[in-house]
């Protein structure tokens, strides 16, 4: 029997959906270096997701929800440090499997630590004018995904 599922607050589960298509992106990255699917195709999903997705989800957190609790918090520091690095990473000219890789494990490894820790925490110092913010700011649109090269079947 696993971990007990998080009950995440109405306010923050669109963002929590958003960060499940993140795993799925770093699930697609890994299969297809796994295939030794070409990194060029691999890197043009990526440029995709980061543009439709990546960039207004950075922006919300940013701007909506990491200030809940501060940005001088040593939680919200890591995240907005690995945001950074996130962006560097996928804005990077460079297509190949080093690359790729890099992207693959630091977006788990922060998509994890935000569910797991930094959401956590934010959820429960979050005061209901704070979340009723989030929810109205968070379009919670449907994921549409570019299946135009879904190199990952």
């Amino acid at each position: 029997m696993g971990p007990k599922p998080i009950k995440r607050h109405s306010a923050l589960q669109g963002v929590s959906r958003e960060h499940h298509h993140g795993l799925l992106l770093s699930w697609k990255i890994r299969t297809g270096l796994s295939k030794n699917i070409s990194p060029e195709r691999i890197k043009k999903y990526m440029d995709w997701f980061f543009q439709n997705y990546l960039i207004p989800h950075f922006e919300l957190e940013e701007t909506y929800i990491f200030p809940i609790i501060g940005n001088d918090h040593p939680w919200i520091k890591k995240a907005l440090k690995d945001h950074k690095e996130l962006t560097e990473l996928f804005t990077s000219p460079i297509a190949d499997v080093s690359t790729l890789g890099q992207v693959e494990e630091k977006l788990e490894q922060h998509i994890r630590f935000e569910e797991r820790q930094l959401f956590n925490h934010i959820q429960e110092v979050a005061n209901d004018v704070q979340l009723d913010l989030i929810e109205k700011k968070h379009h919670n649109e449907k994921f549409k995904d570019n299946t135009h090269d879904p190199f990952w079947i």
